[in-house]
């Protein structure tokens, strides 16, 4: 990371839609697994989400059953809690142009498309 960037410290809720975007992008499989531990300058212990643009560092202030209660309510994420396809395509082509995430956009694998899915597929031609 890099210590010259802006560091912020926000809920979630209260980040852009844009942002919120760009962490969903970057956490397809949700939030959860990817938490980190600090001591915020109350002395308390928090744990966040890292993210990092450019210009900032995130760390986005959620418990474990946040994170999971997030995702869980998310439209953009389906029942097993996994980025849906439409989403991620939709994301990567409106943030292809920003270098820093060019790792999560990059990182797409092929075998996710039966993720969206909710029924097996039935052919309308058998009887």
């Amino acid at each position: 990371m890099n210590t010259s960037k802006l560091r912020v410290i926000q809920d979630f809720e209260k980040l852009s839609k844009e942002i919120q975007e760009q962490i969903k992008l970057t956490y397809p499989e949700g939030f959860s697994q990817f938490l980190i531990q600090f001591t915020n300058k109350e002395g308390r212990l928090v744990s966040a989400l890292p993210f990092e643009t450019d210009e900032k560092i995130y760390l986005v202030r959620m418990t474990n059953q946040e994170a999971i209660d997030i995702i869980d309510d998310d439209d953009d994420y389906n029942d097993a809690g996994m980025l849906k396809v439409a989403s991620k395509e939709e994301f990567a082509d409106k943030y292809a142009e920003l270098d820093y995430m060019s790792d999560a956009i990059s990182d797409d694998d092929d075998d996710d498309v039966a993720d969206d899915l909710v029924e097996p597929f039935e052919d309308p031609n058998v009887d």
